[in-house]
């Protein structure tokens, strides 16, 4: 099974109507997000993806000449509870694993909160978590369609 999931990055200009473009591109070609986050760098924004069908969204994204690219993340469930989040980035800390970015999801009905990593190792990340007994969800835990890319 494999422990990371396939992001999809889109790189757009922050202007009115660019969101709108990948997103009403992504819907029409029957693609699904699981999960989503922008940010704003330089003027651009970085729109990060977890979509049902890695390899369809990614021609869809070429296909309107934006430029993206496709990454490894892990997706981590933790307790929903005070304290959790710093409690799991204590045990990275320690073993000098640096968050590169990470966001969360929302709308779990599992008492858990989910969140998704890029990691400087994504490896031994995962080893540290699930010694750790936090759960790593899997392409099949979203509904992803992993193919190759």
């Amino acid at each position: 099974m494999k422990q990371t999931l396939k992001q999809i990055s889109i790189f757009l200009e922050n202007a009115p109507g660019r969101l709108y473009e990948a997103t009403q591109a992504l819907g029409e070609a029957g693609l699904n997000l699981r999960s989503l986050s922008i940010s704003d760098v330089s003027g651009f924004g970085v729109l990060r993806i977890l979509i049902s069908d890695v390899a369809k969204a990614r021609r869809v994204i070429m296909e309107k000449q934006l430029p993206a690219r496709v990454d490894e993340v892990v997706a981590a469930e933790i307790s929903d509870t005070p304290g959790s989040l710093a409690k799991t980035l204590k045990v990275l800390m320690q073993n000098k694993v640096n968050v590169d970015y990470m966001y969360a999801l929302a709308g779990t009905s599992s008492g858990k909160a989910v969140m998704v990593f890029s990691f400087s190792d994504n490896d031994l990340a995962i080893k540290l978590l699930q010694d750790n007994n936090i759960k790593i969800l899997d392409a099949e835990s979203f509904g992803i369609l992993e193919s190759p890319v």
